[in-house]
């Protein structure tokens, strides 16, 4: 088959090498030029492990090519963006305006999937309607569908192989249809349902870790109150056959779980409750971390190396990362300095220095990524180029390494003691 992808990101990029692995025929569309024209000559502009030997295998082959607009195929596969707004409400006009490029491009039979994330509803209340003004019947003249991905940054092309699928079509030939193009890749199970019920499935497995994550920051929160840490608390509980408590931190990123949660909370408000208290836990904790280092600098303020602004560890990924909007939080305080060290970006120029000459001169130095080059540190470099040896680990990352003679005055998230 001939497959127009739209959209070559973070996910469309990965599933159309999948495809074209797979002996299909794989034109990915995108708006960035510079996509297209890295894609074009075998290259990525994004970071995934593989990914550019899998690109650069995949255009070789001649099943994979960039273009900047729509070109007519058998299956179209929707890949955009569907990021929050202001009031936290969906933005789909990414969509809308994919679904509406592919009206003069339709022919009876063909394949309309969407991929991106989405509220419940979607593809029933918001794509069937445009498609009909292709002159084709959604239900009877095309196989529309929604199968969305589930993978974890970093490893993506293992997971899009190994991983189950759930796909919800408009009727069932058409999960039916979808299901078996897929199975071209995917190794896992497939499961069939209706679009709506797979839109609310998607939205449902990153809002149990959000609303985990939350309880997991309450208790840290409540933990520093009562002088114990909540680290020791989690992995004890762990231990219950039953029990698997995450991982508390500075705040929630990415495009999935920050995001997810809000397309519920925006179809059912009333009713969301739980849902909407978390996020709104989660989005509050870099502030919560901001009025620690207050605490922790000296009273007219400081300098802060802040290590790591991606949303998570060993990407290049800042898509609604907690440690920028903590970044913007600490540069609010009146006297504080912020620099920022991260292999993985060019934020700032926080790529170009190493760790040690970010932090020359600070009064503190704060763990906001757990990236692997952070792991183990020259802290008595550190200790020595700093002006003030304090740490403050958010994510648990260096309290095994901390002993007495590091120097360092060291403060975990979570925990009511510290040691120096």
């Amino acid at each position: 088959m001939k497959i127009s992808i739209v959209g070559i990101g973070y996910i469309g990029l990965p599933t159309a090498v999948m495809f074209a692995r797979n002996g299909h025929q794989v034109v990915g569309m995108d708006l960035n030029q510079k996509a297209v024209e890295a894609l074009n000559q075998g290259r990525i502009i994004i970071e995934e492990p593989h990914l550019d030997e899998a690109v650069a295998e995949a255009v070789k082959s001649g099943n994979l090519r960039a273009s900047g607009r729509v070109e007519p195929a058998d299956v179209y596969i929707v890949c955009v963006p569907t990021p929050i707004l202001p009031d936290r409400s969906a933005d789909m006009r990414a969509v809308k305006a994919a679904t509406e490029s592919l009206i003069p491009l339709l022919k009876k039979g063909d394949m309309v999937i969407l991929e991106s994330t989405s509220p419940p509803g979607t593809t029933r209340d918001l794509m069937a309607p445009i498609l009909t003004g292709s002159g084709l019947d959604p239900k009877t003249d095309l196989m529309v569908a929604y199968c969305p991905e589930r993978v974890l940054p970093g490893r993506i092309l293992i997971e899009m192989r190994e991983n189950n699928r759930v796909v919800g079509g408009l009727t069932e030939a058409a999960a039916t249809a979808v299901r078996d193009l897929y199975k071209c890749f995917v190794a896992g199970d497939i499961y069939l349902t209706d679009a709506t019920t797979a839109e609310m499935t998607k939205l449902m497995e990153n809002t149990y870790r959000d609303v985990n994550i939350a309880l997991a920051n309450e208790l840290a929160k409540i933990c520093e109150k009562m002088g114990i840490n909540a680290w020791d608390v989690i992995g004890m509980a762990n231990r219950h056959p039953r029990v698997h408590l995450h991982q508390p931190g500075p705040g929630v990123g990415g495009h999935c779980i920050a995001v997810d949660p809000w397309f519920i909370v925006e179809k059912q408000p009333d009713l969301a409750q739980i849902i909407a208290l978390s996020r709104r836990t989660n989005d509050g904790m870099p502030s919560f971390v901001r009025d620690k280092v207050r605490v922790l600098l000296p009273e007219s303020g400081g300098r802060v190396c802040v290590c790591g602004v991606t949303y998570k560890p060993d990407v290049d990924d800042m898509r609604e990362s907690p440690a920028i909007e903590l970044v913007h939080e600490l540069r609010a305080l009146p006297g504080v300095e912020v620099v920022v060290s991260d292999p993985h970006v060019d934020f700032e120029g926080s790529n170009q220095r190493t760790l040690v000459e970010s932090a020359a001169g600070a009064d503190l130095l704060l763990l906001a990524v757990n990236h692997k080059e952070f792991g183990a540190p020259d802290f008595a470099r550190l200790a020595a180029v700093m002006k003030t040896p304090v740490i403050l680990d958010t994510r648990n990352f260096w309290s095994s390494l901390m002993t007495d003679d590091k120097g360092f005055s060291y403060h975990l998230l979570g925990s009511g003691r510290s040691s120096v």
